[in-house]
């Protein structure tokens, strides 16, 4: 058949006498071939990587989660160590010229005087007292995660100085060492809590959706009963039940738990309608059909339809849940010392009228505000990335 124009001539046009080939159709550039052939988790990084502040927000929480392990490294003071000639001490800034000459990292000395009209200590820097830090050094001793003795430290004061960052409170604690002690118990917390929460979210929820009937009434009821009981005061009751002969470990262990129980409902809901929708997909009813057990089809079938909504629901629990343990440290219905975490040292402001005078001891406001703030954008960013449609 030949193709004319509108005068009936004949038009030119080429045809290609080589076989038609598809997989010639369309040549892919090398980037083309290695997104199409990436896996699922290499397209989710890819598209992590664009989300800027979530990227940067990572960065910030693994900065902080090395305080974990390497807590006893990091910190000039154990968490419990008293300097009695150092009440309420003022932090000491970090400098690095004496009189336009070039030290290094220094602090100067502190002298201490009592104002006999407030019934306070004074502390002022004296300037000629010129105090080298020490890096890769030994310091006071520590029992490396309770177990190794050990002294090494990677900053600490000159021999005979003090290297106070935040200040110290009433008994002459540094509130820098306790910052960095507390991280171990307030981010840990909300890694198990969140952990026992998705399990009970998923499997109540799982059970609920795929199942549904009296299974799913049943579980619908008792979600509705735990969601209507206010949720601090249920905190606040239940840590009280703790037994007060029990050492800080359990304690941490319990709160874990009650943080972890209490916060399942959320996700077991959202699990349950989405499961709703999926269990009638093709895929999932041919699972079905083939022999495929109700457990396998949730997990292998329906789970990863929802991952972004899990991921969102974890980095959005772990925050709530140290907000909740720093708010029964603060209210002395969590931990309590020789326990260190960011409530506990939150209960040395309570009073408003030391807050005025010594405004230091609110330092744990600050990582807490940071790192509740990096699991948000992260949460985004994680949840934009584990979503298909994005």
């Amino acid at each position: 058949m030949s193709v004319k124009d509108e005068a009936g001539a004949p038009v030119e046009h080429y045809v290609n006498p080589e076989p038609f080939d598809p997989a010639r159709a369309e040549t892919l550039t090398a980037e083309q071939e290695a997104y199409y052939q990436a896996s699922q988790w290499k397209i989710m990084w890819w598209k992590f990587r664009r989300h800027k502040v979530a990227v940067w927000s990572g960065v910030i929480l693994m900065l902080f989660y090395l305080c974990v392990p390497f807590a006893e490294l990091i910190a000039p003071y154990t968490a419990n160590e008293r300097s009695n000639d150092h009440l309420y001490a003022p932090p000491q800034q970090v400098r690095l010229f004496h009189e336009g000459s070039f030290v290094g990292p220094f602090v100067y000395g502190m002298t201490s005087s009592i104002d006999l009209e407030t019934v306070k200590w004074v502390f002022e820097e004296d300037r000629t007292d010129v105090q080298p830090l020490r890096f890769f050094c030994k310091g006071p001793d520590y029992r490396f995660w309770g177990l190794v003795e050990g002294s090494f430290h990677l900053v600490c004061p000159a021999k005979g100085g003090t290297l106070f960052l935040l200040g110290t409170d009433r008994l002459g604690r540094d509130v820098f060492s306790g910052l960095v002690y507390g991280a171990r118990l307030s981010l840990t917390v909300g890694l198990i809590g969140v952990t026992i929460s998705i399990v009970l979210g998923l499997f109540f929820g799982g059970l609920a959706g795929f199942f549904g009937g009296v299974i799913d009434s049943l579980i619908q009821r008792l979600i509705e009963i735990l969601r209507s009981l206010p949720e601090l005061p249920l905190w606040m009751a239940l840590s009280a039940a703790l037994p007060v002969t029990w050492s800080p470990v359990w304690i941490y262990l319990g709160i874990t738990v009650i943080l972890g129980l209490l916060d399942w409902p959320g996700l077991a809901r959202a699990v349950r309608s989405k499961l709703l929708a999926l269990r009638e997909e093709e895929y999932a009813k041919a699972a079905t059909l083939m022999g495929a057990r109700p457990s396998r089809v949730i997990r292998k079938h329906l789970l990863p339809g929802f991952t972004s909504h899990i991921i969102a629901s974890a980095t959005l629990s772990i925050p709530a849940m140290i907000l909740g343990e720093t708010a029964l440290s603060y209210l002395n219905l969590g931990l309590r010392r020789p326990a260190v975490s960011w409530g506990v040292l939150l209960n040395e402001a309570q009073d408003i009228s030391v807050v005025v005078v010594y405004p230091w001891l609110m330092a744990p406001v600050i990582p807490i505000i940071i790192v509740v703030l990096a699991f948000n954008f992260l949460g985004d960013g994680l949840r934009d990335a584990a979503d298909p449609y994005k």
